[in-house]
């Protein structure tokens, strides 16, 4: 697969807020801290599901806070670098979402009692929604034909 991609490690990754230097920093130098709560999903899983009805769980049901702030300032992706920059200036129990493969995660995740929800999908359900998804992006290079997204998918090039 070639298009709006940064390769990192064999992985890639849109291009559009991410850059193999950041995501190396994010690696070895992203403090986790105990209090924070991790999203990790991968890529069409329910990712904003989950992040919603965190938010609600954590305002004890009371929608202001969600129907107030965006979903990318309530749970920054780690991944980018907006996401990265809003992290590092939050406050108390952070909620952090993340596509990135346990290879990349901070090291700092490991020394820290930080709490990880992962959400699993069945693969068939992902592979549907990435495919329609990756045909209406504007932002990577999209599949000609459900074939050709299922050669990039079996081989892991689908993010």
């Amino acid at each position: 697969m070639t298009g709006k991609f940064v390769w990192f490690e064999g992985i890639p990754f849109p291009s559009v807020d991410y850059s193999p230097e950041h995501l190396r920093e994010v690696q070895k130098s992203f403090p986790i801290r105990d209090e924070d709560v991790l999203l990790l999903t991968f890529p069409k899983s329910g990712t904003n599901w989950l992040i919603e009805t965190v938010c609600l769980i954590y305002s004890k049901g009371d929608p202001k806070w969600v129907q107030s702030e965006p979903i990318w300032d309530r749970s920054p992706w780690i991944e980018t670098k907006s996401g990265y920059e809003l992290l590092k200036e939050k406050e108390g129990p952070r909620l952090i979402s993340s596509h990135l493969p346990i290879q990349f995660f901070p090291k700092s995740f490991f020394k820290s009692k930080a709490k990880m929800i992962y959400l699993i999908r069945n693969p068939r359900d992902i592979f549907v929604s990435g495919y329609f998804f990756w045909r209406s992006a504007k932002f990577v290079e999209r599949p000609e034909s459900l074939e050709e997204y299922f050669e990039w998918f079996i081989q892991g090039n689908s993010k």
